[in-house]
């Protein structure tokens, strides 16, 4: 365990659960969605619902959404923020089973996109994106990340790790989440570096391949 887990990140106060790790999530949502989030309806479950107010949740997601860090002092004053960009949230109490506490349901859209998901803050700052546009996953943000939309077919998966070897790109894990057999699947790949833009364009040009998201460690 090294020392930051456990006195947690640099962050704007008061909790690295409910304040660190849930502008964490709101920054996940946002770099999957790809561009400038125009809305958003966020479901609070457990104890980010009970204490959503007290401990700046609300404020928190927003900021992430919005592109704040967790240690930016503006991160207080995000739904203000939000307001003046004409960026529309809303916040509502989610009901779950067997979730985790610190739980946050997102659905967030821009101009072209629009992304849901679901999240847990498990503390010290850390999150767990644990659900994409409807389909189980598995991911921290704390490494580079690819996630592909694709379909179940049989080469999909080589001709991605076919194409991210040719471009010197290490894939440090690999999973796989699909919905059935020859249905939609997810990849999430956490990898070491960073494609460069014409990398990206190759996978999405890939048959099976319906979408790219990139998500910077976080």
């Amino acid at each position: 365990m090294h020392v930051f887990d456990i006195i947690g990140p640099i962050m704007i106060g008061p909790s690295s659960s409910h304040t660190a790790g849930a502008a964490r999530i709101g920054l996940v949502a946002r770099q999957l969605l790809g561009e400038t989030p125009r809305g958003a309806r966020i479901g609070l479950y457990g104890s980010f619902a009970a204490t959503a107010r007290g401990h700046g949740t609300d404020r928190a997601l927003a900021a992430g959404l919005l592109g704040l860090a967790v240690d930016d002092p503006a991160l207080k004053d995000s739904l203000e923020m939000a307001k003046a960009q004409g960026v529309d949230l809303g916040f509502y109490q989610a009901r779950l089973r067997e979730a985790h506490p610190n739980t946050a349901v997102v659905e967030v859209w821009g101009e072209r996109n629009r992304v849901s998901l679901r999240a847990a803050s498990v503390g010290g700052g850390a999150i767990r994106v644990q659900e994409l546009d409807g389909l189980p996953v598995n991911f921290s943000g704390e490494a580079n990340t690819l996630i592909l939309r694709h379909l179940d077919r049989p080469g999909a998966i080589a001709q991605v790790s076919r194409l991210l070897a040719e471009a010197n790109i290490n894939i440090a894990t690999m999973q796989v989440f699909r919905e059935r057999a020859g249905g939609l699947a997810v990849m999430a790949l956490e990898i070491d570096g960073w494609p460069q833009p014409q990398v990206v364009e190759k996978l999405r040009a890939l048959e099976d391949i319906q979408r790219v998201s990139l998500l910077r460690r976080i």
